[in-house]
């Protein structure tokens, strides 16, 4: 193992420095015999020395090999990049731990890129200016040291972002090993991706990295240069596309389903162009990518971009100020608040009249529109002006400092605003340095109130008096300058060069990706309807290391309001992902992330929000059911198949039986009988929609709808009978569910429920199998009103998979199986407002469908299948 040891730092890995000492020392030494062996456990050693167990905490996945074990010996790319986090950037141990961690996590799930061909889909939800960009090249070093050699890096719609990002690409790893890339893009402003001389990409020798803009010509140009590249060149690219602020653009917001906006269309014919490739999605809002229809039906077969394969939820960084700590949120008991629920006090009102004075009342009035200046936003300048102190008082004088002004989103009126506070700070410039005078005496008193929040606690950096303070009040002054940052300005922020100290007038293009370095005031008035634009706007979330108790922001009541709202919904939906990633068998596509609506406000653009569908927290309206077992427990699978058998029983005596010849149904059922069924059931754990206690609290609801319930059994007309009675009714013929292709003792049959089922109790020809299942419930409410249907399915533990299936394997359960499925009353809409894409599970007549298509299609290719 030594020598193996002593030979990596010249090689790339454990195997490459083992084979290397078995070629140059196999002259004198045997390794045919006892001292192969011997090579070989010191290889097998060494890769379980180095191998860590990667928990994916955070992750909803699909099944994937596990390939990735984390770091290995001979890796260049990630230690370059932990090595110049801890040393330039002076980042402490537990960032760095926590960037390792998720890194790995999300590597994990990417597709093995000794494959030849593969093709992954996921999504990584961050934090809006937590440091995704930080986590994002961990993922590409270690990408990159494990085989994958062209990184496409889709960033933001403006030249600004895509250099912004360039640039960090660039520091944190090209630089570090320069030999071992080729950029096919620069930070130049003229450095997007062109075609290369030669017409198309070729794999060398060192990793390939290519920043670009989602716009549609440099899009089409990368299409062009796939296209143009050589199938022998093509098979050997492994490649990572990252999409930077994937909500914004990449989406399909065209009119309808089958007209695909031009962005979107791009990335996913690119996608479909090349052979292997995982494509990744980075945001912090995530409301439009989870509401992307994952049953696309295209006419030109091109998928969208759900993250089909994983969904990773980044833990929230050490220090972060994000919606929930800034704003707090609704607090469970009005009456005894959590402190993390209040939210700190750095938020200062903005009131009508200030509003007013700064912004006109829509478009039509922006013409001659004349700001002027406010007591909210002197306040605002003036606290900012003494924050520059303060911090230059602590040593910070070789840093970035600045303010956000953000009144409208209209170019014009940013010329105006810039021009009020450049001629207010003029004016008031020697009365603030000499430190007389109103504008003085203004700045004591707005620095006195905010020091009486109390925020002395936040950091650990040494307090400034007043007097401190005004001795730097000069430097700040000759350093301040007012810049406008839009598409259409000329004087815009620059952190190249020196530290710089900005004031600076802002429209939209800051509301995506841009870092506004040393932000410590925000005086903010634009608003917005959706979800994902207003949080995008927040630039004030981030990191403030070393003066996390200055920063302050001013806004309207209704903006505080409307971001407190944010921040509830911003936990469901971490809470969702983080909820069903305890349950390895569920995937990102059994279930869809719900999203609460908030009146008056829209979740994404309306354009976005076709598949979405509005759902409940409860399970009105909703038909569930049980798709895992554990197969191999035979005393849970006699305990759940003798609770079925006793509520049979008792439906008999209890209930009404028969009603629809040929069918076993009993009627009028009294609810207790139904809660004793589902006290007696073990639901297994991974059903994290199906919960024995949530069920049970909602069936014992004080509602009338939920007093009595139908029961039915569905049975196989050439079913195998069961051999143990199912109460009264003896044995019963069992239906066929095989289940999913997979190790374990959980059985994940997929599907339970067929459609026509949800209509059980109705008489035959009420439904058709071409209705959906929404409009099935809806026809047997017109039959059966508002009752609950259970339903018990009898299900063969024998249950065979069809013949040449890829997909299933036989049910091999230690016990026949007893499911069951629950149509409930009511409507989606009911107990509690929100929306998600509506992910039915595929019936078994799909599901056959389904194996049947594939099954041709192998045999039209002429592969012969083998279970």
């Amino acid at each position: 193992m030594a020598q193996i040891r002593n030979a990596l730092p010249g090689h790339d890995g454990i195997d490459q420095a083992t084979d290397w000492l078995r070629s140059s020392l196999g002259s004198v030494i045997d390794f045919s015999g006892p001292l192969g062996d011997d090579l070989e456990e010191a290889r097998t050693l060494l890769h379980k020395e180095h191998e860590i167990t990667i928990l994916r905490r955070s992750s909803i996945f699909a099944k994937r090999p596990d390939w990735y074990h984390g770091p290995q010996p001979g890796d260049r790319h990630w230690p370059a990049l932990k090595s110049y986090f801890l040393g330039p950037k002076h980042w402490d141990s537990e960032t760095i731990e926590s960037i390792d961690e998720g890194s790995n996590e999300i590597v994990s799930l990417l597709a093995d890129p000794a494959q030849d061909q593969f093709s992954c889909r996921g999504l990584v939800v961050g934090y809006v200016q937590s440091g995704k960009t930080a986590n994002m090249t961990a993922v590409i070093s270690k990408a990159v040291d494990r085989g994958y050699n062209l990184i496409l890096v889709f960033a933001g719609l403006t030249d600004k972002l895509r250099q912004q990002t360039q640039r960090r690409l660039e520091s944190d790893i090209v630089v570090r090993h320069p030999t071992l890339w080729h950029k096919l893009t620069t930070t130049d402003i003229h450095g997007e991706f062109r075609i290369p001389a030669h017409g198309h990409i070729s794999a060398l020798n060192r990793a390939q990295l290519a920043v670009m803009k989602k716009n549609v010509a440099p899009l089409q140009r990368l299409l062009d240069v796939i296209e143009d590249t050589p199938a022998a060149e093509m098979r050997k690219l492994k490649i990572l596309l990252i999409d930077d602020e994937c909500d914004q653009a990449s989406v399909n917001s065209a009119s309808n389903e089958m007209d695909i906006s031009k962005i979107n269309e791009k990335i996913r014919l690119i996608l479909k162009k090349l052979p292997a490739v995982s494509y990744v999605g980075y945001t912090a809002t995530p409301f439009a990518n989870v509401l992307i229809n994952p049953y696309a039906e295209q006419t030109d077969t091109l998928d969208d971009l759900y993250p089909k394969d994983f969904i990773t939820s980044l833990a929230l960084p050490k220090g972060y100020f994000g919606t929930q700590r800034l704003f707090g949120r609704t607090p469970q008991d009005a009456a005894n608040p959590l402190p993390e629920e209040e939210g700190l006090d750095v938020i200062r009102e903005v009131d009508e009249a200030d509003e007013a004075a700064l912004q006109p009342r829509g478009r039509a009035a922006q013409a001659g529109f004349v700001p002027r200046m406010t007591p909210s936003l002197q306040d605002a300048i003036l606290y900012y002006i003494a924050t520059c102190a303060v911090r230059r008082a602590r040593g910070h004088a070789g840093e970035h400092m600045s303010m956000l002004v953000h009144t409208s989103p209209a170019i014009r009126m940013h010329q105006s605003i810039a021009h009020l506070i450049e001629n207010w700070i003029d004016k008031e410039r020697a009365g603030i340095e000499q430190q007389t005078g109103p504008a003085f005496e203004a700045l004591r008193s707005v620095w006195e109130a905010e020091q009486a929040a109390g925020l002395d606690d936040l950091t650990s950096a040494r307090p400034v008096s007043f007097d401190e303070l005004c001795d730097h009040l000069p430097a700040v002054l000759q350093a301040l300058s007012v810049v406008i940052e839009n598409g259409a300005s000329d004087d815009r922020i620059d952190y190249t060069g020196g530290a710089k100290t900005y004031i600076i007038v802002g429209g939209s293009i800051l509301a995506r990706g841009l870092t506004l370095e040393g932000l410590a005031v925000s005086y903010f008035l634009r608003t917005s309807n959706q979800y994902d634009t207003l949080l995008q706007m927040g630039r004030w979330f981030g990191y403030r290391h070393g003066y996390e108790d200055l920063p302050r922001l001013w806004m309207p009541t209704e903006l505080k309001s409307r971001f407190r709202a944010l921040a509830a919904i911003e936990a469901e939906i971490r809470d969702d992902i983080s909820n069903y990633s305890r349950s390895p068998s569920v995937t990102p596509m059994d279930f869809a992330i719900r999203i609460r609506s908030v009146p008056g406000m829209a979740i994404v653009a309306r354009n976005k929000m076709r598949h979405a569908h509005q759902c409940s927290i409860g399970y009105w309206g909703r038909h569930v059911q049980t798709l895992r077992f554990k197969r191999k427990d035979e005393r849970l699978l006699q305990n759940n198949w003798q609770a079925g058998a006793e509520l049979v029983s008792f439906a008999d005596q209890q209930g009404k039986s028969g009603g629809i010849p040929g069918r076993r149904l009993f009627t009028d059922v009294p609810r207790k009988l139904i809660a004793q069924f589902l006290r007696s059931y073990r639901i297994d754990d991974s059903h994290q929609d199906l919960k024995d206690d949530l069920l049970l609290q909602f069936v014992q609801l004080d509602d009338p709808a939920l007093t009595t319930w139908n029961v039915g059994v569905i049975q196989s007309a050439d079913g195998e009978p069961s051999g143990q009675p199912l109460g009264v009714l003896g044995s019963v013929k069992m239906v066929q569910r095989s289940r999913l292709k997979d190790k374990g003792e959980i059985a994940d049959i997929k599907a339970l429920m067929s459609k026509a089922d949800a209509a059980f109790d109705c008489p035959s020809g009420t439904v058709s199998t071409d209705d959906d299942w929404e409009a099935i419930k809806a026809k047997r409410r017109t039959q059966v009103g508002e009752r609950p249907l259970l339903l018990l399915y009898p299900i063969d533990r024998a249950s065979r998979a069809r013949t040449g299936s890829t997909t299933r394997i036989d049910l091999d359960a230690e016990h026949d199986i007893l499911g069951f499925g629950i149509v409930m009353p009511g409507s989606r809409e009911a107990g509690g407002r929100y929306v998600s894409v509506h992910l039915a599970p595929p019936t078994p007549e799909e599901l056959a469908q389904i194996e049947a298509d594939e099954m041709d299609a192998l045999e039209a290719a002429g592969v012969q299948n083998h279970v």
